[in-house]
């Protein structure tokens, strides 16, 4: 279809306009590189003003019918593997919310597509993109292995915020959902290959559905010897309490990323704000009792539209340059395949061998 050899702005579909939808719309209107030519949503939403001149399709076959260079596609989990494959084979380029999809072998059936049509796929770690968490990494990494990672996201939600969820929890758990992030902040920490896994969840809600749990977590052992732990649970009756725990220790001390004590665990700023973000790091030399630790404020200040902004530039330049994704897939394939497994782990009552 569309081959973008001159520097027109890239055409750009967005196909979901929730929460992310919305955030990546609004990202592909501030930045030049792109032109938004059509929104789609199943249902009728509200709008920020700064999208309501754009065309409204009224089905993803019409968005594919105006010939758009990128599909973006931040619809729920269970569509994203057939419309990225409809859009790339239609000649599109591709960002798509995670998880990718609901099984490993549809995430790995459209990354063969992408390279069987040539087109770009960038998969929507938003975690990556974060200068607080890229330094969180960076200083885990310099404690010494085997490490012990501790994260957690557990999210109060009542209302509107609820209905999300219980949408979200027709398909997957919330360690599924929102734990290919972590595990994948575990597998750049680690840099070793995960090796076993165990997942546990507990259904704490009388309006979902009866087969799935709205509180999960997993562990994950890998081959250096390292443990991750990552718990997530929504809901009105979830504890804000520890809801915001992500620490790791080393033979050398330990890391955390500490939000400020007036942060909203149910705002999704409050996941992102670097500026209410710091490392509190602690460090203890070997063989000494000498225990020292410093709070590193963290000056690069973001938030949630901001790091959205990040993820399409990425996109941008990854069609622009014709970067290699290569490694961009695998590492997204290896973190669902972690809280897939985790979730059969969950299932069968029993540790599941990678």
């Amino acid at each position: 279809m569309n081959h973008n050899s001159s520097n027109r702005p890239l055409r750009v579909l967005v196909a979901g306009l929730g929460q992310m939808g919305r955030s990546h719309a609004l990202a592909y209107h501030k930045n030049p590189a792109f032109e938004v030519i059509g929104l789609f949503n199943r249902t009728k939403v509200e709008l920020p003003k700064e999208l309501n001149g754009y065309k409204i399709v009224d089905s993803f076959e019409a968005g594919l019918a105006l010939r758009p260079d990128v599909v973006s596609i931040n619809t729920y989990t269970d569509s994203h593997a057939d419309l990225a494959i409809r859009a790339m084979e239609a000649g599109a380029h591709i960002f798509v919310e995670k998880p990718l999809a609901l099984t490993i072998d549809s995430a790995r059936e459209v990354v063969s597509v992408a390279r069987k049509t040539n087109r770009k796929l960038v998969i929507g770690y938003i975690l990556r993109h974060h200068p607080s968490w890229m330094e969180f990494i960076k200083t885990a990494r310099e404690l010494g292995a085997p490490y012990v990672m501790r994260l957690n996201l557990n999210q109060p939600s009542v209302g509107a915020a609820w209905e999300i969820h219980k949408r979200l929890l027709e398909t997957t758990p919330p360690f599924v959902d929102c734990g290919v992030h972590y595990v994948d902040v575990m597998c750049q920490i680690s840099g070793t290959r995960p090796v076993q896994v165990r997942g546990m969840g507990v259904r704490l809600a009388e309006d979902i559905p009866n087969d799935q749990v709205n509180y999960s977590h997993l562990q994950v052992i890998f081959e250096d010897g390292s443990v991750g732990w990552y718990e997530a649970g929504w809901g009105p009756m979830i504890s804000g309490t520890s809801c915001f725990v992500k620490n790791v220790i080393g033979k050398r001390g330990a890391v955390s990323l500490v939000m400020g004590d007036d942060a909203d665990p149910a705002d999704i700023n409050s996941h992102t704000r670097a500026g209410q973000l710091c490392l509190r790091v602690a460090s203890a030399e070997k063989g000494s009792e000498d225990y020292t630790e410093a709070f590193v404020t963290l000056g690069d200040t973001v938030d949630h539209q901001s790091l959205c902004d990040r993820e399409q530039e990425f996109l941008a330049q990854a069609i622009a340059n014709d970067l290699d994704l290569t490694n961009h897939h695998a590492d997204a394939l290896r973190s669902l395949e972690i809280v897939l497994a985790a979730e059969r782990s969950m299932r069968e009552r029993r540790a599941i061998d990678i």
